[in-house]
């Protein structure tokens, strides 16, 4: 031997050394390329704040555990100088999340990809029977057919109900929409059916409005909001989210937030926690139908049957007239959570979107007339922009062990 040393090749020490340094950094490199935040390696050199060898190092092992592609030949954007920077890009092909979501009309099952990506749904259901187990087994059976006929690998499981869910237990400790006994099991029932499917990956459960304001934090109309406000109503009652400093706030037990049992008319209708006129039953499909004058149809979902009516709005002015009836209930509630959390955006889902759009004016005015903040120059007041925004957040659950460590979640 002449003791000099052999050429260095891919995958020996130096890239090797470089890997190592970098990876600790293949969660967030991870994150920031499932929120669209790093298109390309020079964006997610800068905001790693490694070199680019590293940064490429690790965008090669992302790619290496089939979770991005690395477009090593992009086009130079026309007028630009210097050689493209690589595409980064989700993998098309790649694992998917099993994300459910149960309602007061029905369920339904997604396979979900990096990115916020639906890649597959199954048939919704419109009837939820009063046990959780019927129910949350026909939802993940819908889901490892979905698995099935597609043939991708699973990292877990996601699941949105319309309740408050209690931490650490994963109790629904509020369906009352849903005829599910107070402080169900969810998420250990939920568990146990994704095992007994045969699907690989942990589960987990959660609020419906926090998983939408989750969704629209990362892939929506939320994106870079640092303390973002969702309020939503969908089906039944209203819902609230806040997301704080980029982090889903749930409070000490998973319970906060509960906005849909803030006074918006004293003396409005009773509601189910005791009160009066709360936005639960003052701002939701049924109270539109009902202030609209139209008696609610078995067809379709009170949603839908809202929806609709808003849409057509000039042909009635009853129509109008509940309209804004619910604007102005709706802005006083906003107001007040303005006053106490200063949010930087209010995002506004379900029902709530339709009627900022019905009148963004007037709700806007009513916000900034109510709240001291909302004077002081307003608030930005949003409609959310995913479809199934609450599915796309069930499955925001599933990913987060990997976006926390890739390599662990898919080799450990």
């Amino acid at each position: 031997m002449n003791g000099k040393a052999g050429p260095r090749t891919a995958g020996d020490g130096s890239t090797r050394t470089r890997l190592d340094r970098g990876r600790g950094a293949l969660g967030p490199a991870l994150e920031l390329v499932h929120t669209g935040r790093a298109p390309t390696r020079a964006v997610l050199t800068a905001e790693l704040g490694v070199t680019r060898a590293t940064a490429g190092a690790v965008a090669a092992e992302l790619e290496a555990l089939g979770l991005i592609r690395v477009d090593a030949r992009p086009g130079a954007a026309a007028g630009s100088q210097g050689r493209p920077s690589h595409r980064l890009e989700v993998a098309d092909d790649g694992p998917v999340a099993l994300a459910a979501q149960v309602h007061a009309d029905g369920f339904r099952a997604a396979l979900v990809g990096l990115g916020g990506r639906i890649v597959a749904t199954a048939p919704g259901c419109e009837t939820v029977d009063a046990d959780p187990a019927k129910v949350l087994g026909s939802v993940v059976d819908a889901g490892a057919e979905l698995l099935r006929e597609t043939g991708r690998r699973c990292v877990g499981a996601g699941l949105a109900v319309p309740s408050a869910v209690a931490e650490p237990e994963g109790l629904a400790l509020n369906p009352l929409h849903l005829a599910w006994p107070a402080g169900s099991p969810v998420r250990e029932i939920f568990a146990e059916r994704v095992r007994a499917a045969g699907i690989d990956g942990p589960a987990f459960a959660a609020n419906d409005v926090n998983l939408a304001a989750l969704a629209e934090h990362r892939h929506g109309a939320g994106r870079g909001a640092r303390d973002l406000l969702c309020v939503a109503t969908g089906h039944r009652g209203v819902g609230g989210a806040l997301v704080l400093d980029g982090r889903l706030h749930t409070g000490s037990s998973g319970l906060a937030l509960e906005v849909g049992h803030l006074t918006v008319n004293p003396e409005g209708r009773p509601c189910h926690c005791g009160s009066r006129g709360c936005l639960d039953v003052e701002a939701d499909p049924l109270a539109f139908l009902t202030a609209a004058g139209r008696t609610p149809g078995p067809e379709v979902s009170l949603l839908q049957q809202s929806n609709e009516l808003i849409r057509d709005e000039s042909a009635d002015p009853a129509v109008r007239t509940a309209i804004e009836a619910l604007i102005d209930r709706l802005g006083l509630g906003l107001a007040g959570l303005v006053n106490i959390l200063n949010p930087d955006r209010i995002i506004l889902g379900g029902l709530h979107r339709a009627l900022l759009d019905a009148d963004p004016d007037r709700l806007r005015a009513v916000v900034a007339d109510r709240s001291l903040w909302g004077r002081s120059g307003g608030v930005p007041i949003l409609a959310c922009t995913l479809d199934h925004n609450s599915l796309v957040g069930a499955a925001e659950l599933a990913w987060q062990p990997v976006l926390d460590d890739p390599l662990g979640a898919l080799t450990g």
